[in-house]
């Protein structure tokens, strides 16, 4: 077994399951999506966007692609919730939540899709 590639997949997977944990939930309500979820979402993210700078294959390029506007609709989404906390200082409003939550659901496509040509990948491998 390839350490190298357990740990890339594990990164690719965590930040869509993170992904999916902090999207899930009704979309104007902030109490159901936490600030720490969204931090650990754009950390994780960017660290598998690291691992993906390696290769230099046409699929390495694709995901790294996704997992660059993954990490660009992550970063609008928590640049969006400070504004709102600690510039505007209208705090998070449902509008302002809908969108945070539109720009994550965005990041999340954008993570299925990674998702989905790994996977691709791996079975390709095997045959």
């Amino acid at each position: 077994m390839n350490f190298e590639k357990v740990i890339f997949g594990f990164f690719i997977v965590l930040s869509l399951t993170l992904n999916v944990g902090f999207f899930l939930g009704e979309y104007d309500n902030a109490a159901h999506h936490s600030v720490f979820e969204l931090f650990a979402v754009v950390i994780v993210n960017l660290i598998a966007t690291g691992l993906k700078l390696g290769d230099r294959s046409q699929i390495g390029a694709i995901l790294l692609a996704t997992s660059l506007v993954a990490d660009f609709e992550l970063i609008a989404a928590a640049l969006r919730w400070t504004f709102a906390v600690h510039i505007v200082g209208t705090g998070v409003t449902p509008d302002v939540m809908a969108s945070i939550i539109a720009l994550a659901g965005g990041a999340l496509v954008a993570n299925i899709i990674s998702v989905v040509i790994l996977v691709s990948e791996t079975l390709m491998s095997r045959l």
